[in-house]
């Protein structure tokens, strides 16, 4: 079925899926499978994408970010706070990787109204 979300917010949900699944392709490795389930809840859309691939160790996001790869912070975070959303990544090292992505149906206070 439809889960209906402003347009401005659909294209910066969409985009954050892509960047999520580009980094998937890029660092799970070619055997990886990814998943991607969109749950239409009643204040929020959440979309959670998962992968089977190695997991990311620890600190390497902040590594990464402090070499100027804001990949994770820019094209997955930035795109979701504007909007008054959020992004959660949950990875295990040998079990995988989950970017949990959650835009509001409402616009929220923050000048996105």
């Amino acid at each position: 079925a439809p889960v209906p979300l402003p347009a401005p917010a659909a294209k910066e949900l969409a985009a954050a899926v892509g960047a999520a699944l580009d980094n998937v392709r890029r660092h799970a490795g070619a055997d990886a499978r990814a998943w991607i389930l969109v749950e239409d809840e009643p204040g929020e859309v959440v979309v959670t994408v998962r992968d089977d691939g190695p997991g990311i160790p620890e600190g390497r996001l902040a590594q990464a970010e402090g070499e100027g790869r804001l990949g994770v912070a820019l094209s997955i975070r930035g795109r979701l706070r504007h909007l008054g959303g959020s992004a959660e990544l949950v990875s295990i090292p040998g079990q995988g990787t989950e970017v949990e992505l959650k835009v509001p149906k409402a616009r929220g206070k923050a000048g996105t109204r």
